[in-house]
């Protein structure tokens, strides 16, 4: 696939701390996910990629455009939603959009039309025409949405787009950023630390720790074990069924809370672990082939980045 980001050996420091460090990273088309704790260098990752801070060692091209030499031209075809509030008070939701795109070069009456096409998109309905300040978070947030794509960018970069939102919303705003990435072919770096949210949406991830990057790759093969085996939902008593799985010699162990993994090719016959349910009076709610967890990952990859600074 085709990068839409490239980096090499990008460097960071500020007052001699490294937010990031040696960074090489090739973002292909698609909806990539951006993880990592808080003070991973996301953020910085972020403000690099837009030119909103200084390049101090290290390559960075964004659709091909080198930065910071064509910063014009990546602002011209990149959408940013940032994490902070960015409206200007005493404008209504329609003007503040309608402002955007005039800046982003359209003709006035063009952008009219488009600043209403893009709040019908965002889920902004009669409430363009009250002023932003009024608005509550989650009605904020369809704002910045709207401001990222009424120039219609080839790449959105979205900081947590769907903080502050109600369940409903959250939905809503995660489909939007589906539709673009599948009908309308545009490319998502998704930063965020909701990882349902990467889960629904993404197809690959990038997972950054102590301004490195610890893992990228995407989110299928990262589902995928490295041993064959099957995890087990239980209602109660996962330890007892272990114990019981484990003297019956298959190795199995707690994963998650109430979620059994045992390796082993069980994909023929599952009759062991019945009877090892029965034996120990474990209810079973269900069983799948065994995937790894993002949360597992996620949580691997920053132990790792932890293990390797201390």
């Amino acid at each position: 696939m085709t990068s839409i980001v490239e980096i090499e050996g990008l460097t960071k420091l500020y007052a001699n701390r490294y937010a990031l460090r040696d960074i090489d990273l090739k973002i292909p088309s698609g909806v990539t996910g951006l993880l990592g704790p808080n003070g991973s260098g996301k953020s910085t990752l972020i403000k690099s990629l837009l030119g909103l801070t200084k390049i101090q060692f290290g390559r960075v091209s964004v659709l091909g455009f080198e930065l910071p030499h064509r910063l014009r031209e990546v602002r011209d075809h990149v959408g940013y939603l940032p994490e902070d509030d960015c409206y200007l008070a005493g404008l209504t939701g329609i003007e503040s959009i309608h402002a955007m795109a005039k800046l982003s070069g359209m003709h006035s009456i063009e952008g009219l039309r488009r600043s209403h096409e893009i709040l019908d998109f965002s889920d902004i309905g009669s409430e363009r025409y009250r002023n932003v300040e009024t608005y509550s978070t989650g009605m904020r947030q369809k704002l910045k949405f709207a401001q990222a794509l009424v120039h219609d960018p080839e790449l959105l970069i979205l900081d947590e787009p769907t903080t502050g939102l109600d369940p409903l919303q959250r939905v809503g705003m995660l489909r939007r950023i589906q539709s673009l990435a599948k009908r309308a072919g545009k490319s998502v770096l998704l930063s965020t630390h909701i990882l349902h949210d990467v889960k629904e949406v993404c197809d690959q991830v990038v997972i950054l720790s102590k301004g490195q990057i610890r893992v990228v790759d995407r989110l299928e093969n990262l589902s995928q074990p490295t041993e064959p085996g099957i995890q087990i939902k239980v209602a109660e008593r996962a330890d007892e069924l272990v114990r019981e799985l484990n003297l019956r010699g298959c190795n199995a162990a707690i994963r998650e809370q109430g979620t059994i993994w045992a390796i082993g090719d069980f994909q023929a016959d599952c009759s062991e672990i019945w009877r090892a349910a029965s034996s120990s009076r474990v209810t079973i709610m269900g069983m799948s082939p065994a995937t790894h967890s993002l949360e597992q990952i996620f949580f691997d990859a920053v132990k790792e980045a932890d293990h390797a600074s201390s």
